[in-house]
């Protein structure tokens, strides 16, 4: 595949001492997967894990370049959907790779968005003690998120990811191109990730994500490139700076995660709210929250939910098809798996790239809040 006019190829690499990898991002890379991946095929051969919403589009292609490549591979298709990161579909994965004879030195591949990514992880990360494993991300969340950083986790009854590892990947490998028949809603929703790096520390990327996002959202190759790299590269950084969330650096990531994985919890956990969606309606009430309790500029706040709404996610409780009251998210929130000492931290800005963590958040204010916003839905 011809790689586009202005598109060029580029590494990212995380800088883990002896657990430093690169993320490669390259439009067409998926069809010289077999070249490029080559140094990581133990015994000529790799295992790949997918979902059966990537075999039609991708599974082809990469199949393709392996086998140009003269490297074997099995593959295992899992059901597509939150659902699939579960202790019965974690239980079925690691009984398959087990079936397929596979060794430490052997590598698995996750071909496929966040959820094939975490499971694939985590599987990797407990087989044997711990086997190799490359992400292949097909979807914009993907990309730019949960591919890089080495979280990995599935889903229990009491709450989201609170069951994983840090374990990271041996290589990530990025091609834009698989977003060209990625659904729009889900396109949507990996762009709620593209635009918190510029809410966390970066005004100028936010500005750009304000000029260019439509652009992107509508197939511009270009933006999208640059839109992938620029994130992956923050994520990049801040995972060298913090990869276990022991400093504080790293939980900034989460912006808009507190409030939006009270609103997934809400919904079940399903396709009513994907992830994306519900981290965009997160952000918005955290760039409120900050503003009413006098910590962010209003315009600010204003100009958040303006860009969220344009960008066809939703920006409130109201768009994301939320009807309970406070205390009920508040008490989906005490789930979280960032409580410390019975406190949970928060992530609020003092304005655009201003976010900063705060431990001390009364939760009452949480709850009248969110009631706030509830009784303007």
């Amino acid at each position: 595949m011809t790689v586009p006019k202005g598109v060029s190829p580029s590494t990212v690499s995380v800088e883990l001492s002896e657990r430093s990898y690169d993320i490669h991002i390259e439009a067409g890379a998926l069809d010289r997967a077999g070249d490029l991946l080559a140094p990581y095929a133990a015994r000529g051969r790799f295992i790949v894990i997918t979902d059966r919403n990537i075999v039609p589009n991708q599974l082809y292609r990469l199949e393709s370049s392996l086998t140009a490549a003269a490297i074997a591979s099995a593959v295992e298709v899992l059901p597509a959907g939150e659902a699939t990161k579960s202790w019965t579909m974690l239980e079925k994965l690691t009984d398959a790779l087990l079936a397929y004879g596979v060794e430490r030195n052997d590598t698995i591949i996750a071909l496929g968005g966040g959820v094939i990514g975490d499971l694939v992880g985590f599987a990797a990360s407990i087989l044997k003690r711990g086997c190799r494993f490359v992400q292949i991300p097909t979807t914009l969340l993907a990309q730019v998120d949960s591919s890089v950083g080495g979280k990995t986790a599935i889903n229990s009854k009491a709450g989201k990811n609170l069951i994983g590892a840090f374990y990271q990947p041996v290589h990530v490998l990025i091609d834009p191109t698989t977003l060209d028949t990625l659904p729009q809603r889900e396109l949507r929703a990996g762009y709620a990730e593209v635009v918190k790096y510029g809410l966390i520390d970066d005004p100028a990327f936010f500005a750009w994500c304000e000029d260019h996002g439509g652009k992107l959202l509508a197939g511009d190759r270009a933006a999208r490139t640059h839109a992938i790299t620029t994130s992956v590269q923050a994520k990049a950084r801040i995972v060298g700076e913090d990869e276990r969330e022991t400093s504080g650096r790293r939980a900034l990531l989460n912006l808009g995660h507190t409030f939006g994985h009270a609103l997934e919890a809400e919904t079940g956990f399903s396709d009513r709210l994907l992830h994306g969606e519900a981290v965009a309606a997160g952000m918005a009430l955290a760039f409120r929250f900050s503003a009413m309790q006098g910590l962010c500029p209003p315009e600010d706040a204003l100009r958040v939910t303006a860009h969220i709404t344009a960008a066809g996610l939703p920006s409130s409780l109201r768009d994301a098809g939320i009807s309970a009251d406070g205390k009920t998210l508040v008490a989906h929130m005490m789930h979280d798996k960032k409580m410390e000492g019975g406190q949970l931290p928060f992530l609020l800005a003092r304005g655009i790239g201003q976010t900063f963590l705060d431990k001390k958040v009364d939760l009452a204010k949480v709850e009248a809040f969110l009631n706030g916003e509830r009784a303007q839905a």
